[in-house]
């Protein structure tokens, strides 16, 4: 009998050809799965929503598939902790004038909390997902870390920055090691309805990818409060904006001003209900400084450390210079400006393919 044989996996299914595959590279090596779909939202909140994520149509697809490969499945209702931790975060981080990242928090608090606890619960060794990543363990440093996918395509370690040297111990990644288009040629060996459907790009809680909606949903009384506040640029008035939940830094359309030339949101004052704008060249920054950090591959930064920094999901990043403040800061020094640096989004930091850690971007300085 195998050592994996004897181990059990808590396999998070989304229903779709991801974490389809994931269970069945996990199966053929050996483990025993238990398969959990979570549900984090009602059906009835977002009716709009009748496909995606969490919907009955996706947890039927899981469901087919574990039974494909032969394992229990369990649909796991999580509404009340996703609503309390990540939407209530992603909507007071819009009332303060940022811009959130509401999946690195889910796969924080939900993801890899409250799944491993349920996992924990149950029994199981490890769970697992189908995120392009891969968890590597550094002996000389005795530390696990996240460390980018074949795939760069598909690379999905930024949204992974905080996750804690127990989860990662805890956790594997199947699709690390793959191209995308190997993951759909077997799904398609293996019948999957899941192999042709495309991947989806919207958050998985906000109707038709509009967050503007969902906020105006949660908070009726707020677009009257905060519609009509100015819009400045170089000290002067020019014009009113429609709420400045509405904006993000660097945004150029919907701003409805004219001066004969384009500007950009260069600073979201929430406090003020004002918005900034500047010329192109306004919105490259060179430093910055983030908290909530999280470190995976270091227990900490002893001295100015260089690094390719990442400051959005789709960022292929940057050159910098990385310093420990303290327990909770680091500041980041880009060898050259960079454009459109937004509070409330992640940084995460790499030395090469691995993941050094991460933090919430808040102050920016020239």
């Amino acid at each position: 009998m195998s050592e994996k044989s004897q181990k059990t996996v808590l396999i998070a299914m989304s229903g779709g050809v991801d974490s389809s595959v994931a269970a069945h590279l996990l199966a053929e090596e050996g483990y025993n799965l238990i398969g959990v779909t979570m549900k984090t939202w009602g059906f009835d909140d977002i009716p709009e929503k009748d496909s995606g994520c969490c919907s009955l149509e996706t947890i039927y697809s899981a469901r087919n598939t574990a039974q494909l490969l032969g394992f229990p499945h369990y649909t796991i209702d999580f509404t009340d902790r996703f609503n309390e931790v990540v939407i209530s975060n992603f909507i007071e981080e819009y009332l303060k004038g940022h811009t959130p990242n509401p999946c690195v928090l889910c796969n924080k608090a939900i993801k890899w909390g409250a799944l491993l606890e349920k996992a924990e619960e149950l029994g199981a060794d490890y769970i697992a997902t189908g995120h392009y990543a891969q968890v590597n363990y550094n002996d000389s440093l005795n530390r696990n870390h996240i460390s980018r996918a074949v795939d760069l395509t598909k690379d999905q370690s930024y949204a992974l920055w905080q996750l804690s040297q127990h989860s990662l111990a805890k956790t594997l990644f199947p699709l690390g090691r793959f191209k995308k288009t190997e993951i759909r040629a077997i799904a398609k060996k293996l019948g999957l309805k899941s192999a042709d459907i495309p991947d989806s790009q919207e958050i998985c809680f906000v109707p038709n990818d509009d967050y503007r909606q969902l906020i105006q949903i949660r908070m009726p009384e707020l677009k009257k409060a905060i519609e009509g506040g100015d819009i400045i640029y170089q000290d002067k008035k020019i014009g009113q904006h429609k709420g400045y939940i509405n904006y993000t830094i660097g945004q150029r359309r919907g701003l409805e001003v004219s001066l004969g030339k384009p500007v950009y949101v260069s600073k979201i004052d929430a406090e003020n209900n004002v918005i900034y704008v500047d010329d192109e060249t306004g919105i490259y920054n060179t430093e910055f400084i983030c908290n909530e950090i999280n470190l995976q591959k270091y227990v900490s930064l002893d001295s100015e450390t260089p690094a390719i920094v990442k400051i959005r999901y789709k960022d292929k990043g940057s050159a910098a210079r990385i310093q420990q403040l303290n327990n909770n800061e680091i500041k980041v020094i880009f060898d050259e400006p960079k454009k459109a640096i937004t509070p409330g989004q992640s940084a995460v930091f790499y030395d090469g393919d691995d993941l050094i850690g991460g933090g919430i971007i808040q102050t920016i300085s020239n």
